[in-house]
């Protein structure tokens, strides 16, 4: 016996159309790719951390580099030992100071995906 066209069920599939954020819910990389307020802090909290340790770095190489043509100059007929200090001396602090600084920025970076990451 055929059933009644009122109580017949109709099945409908296809993707789901939720549109609407869940109350309490949000999405860090989502604010940040639709460049919201919330995004643009984001991505200004990793810029300023950059910078942070940019200047940081700048500042101790100023300090470190500075004040050598000032030593130079007070030193007269020093050419070995500005070679020696440019070339021995000054090597070392450098490639550490270069270290330090990749391994904060990546460190900035590291901190800031684990937050704008869906958890």
């Amino acid at each position: 016996m055929p059933q009644d066209p009122a109580e017949r069920r109709v099945v409908v599939t296809g993707p789901a159309r939720r549109t609407g954020r869940a109350s309490g819910y949000y999405r860090p990389r989502t604010e940040i790719d639709e460049q919201t307020t919330l995004g643009h802090t984001y991505v200004r909290s990793l810029m300023r951390s950059q910078l942070r340790a940019a200047l940081t770095v700048f500042a101790v190489l100023m300090l470190l580099v500075g004040p050598l043509p000032l030593l130079f100059a007070a030193l007269p007929d020093a050419h070995r030992l500005e070679w020696a200090v440019l070339g021995f001396c000054l090597y070392a602090p450098l490639v550490l100071l270069a270290r330090w600084y990749v391994r904060r920025a990546e460190r900035n970076e590291r901190d800031f995906i684990r937050l704008v990451e869906d958890r």
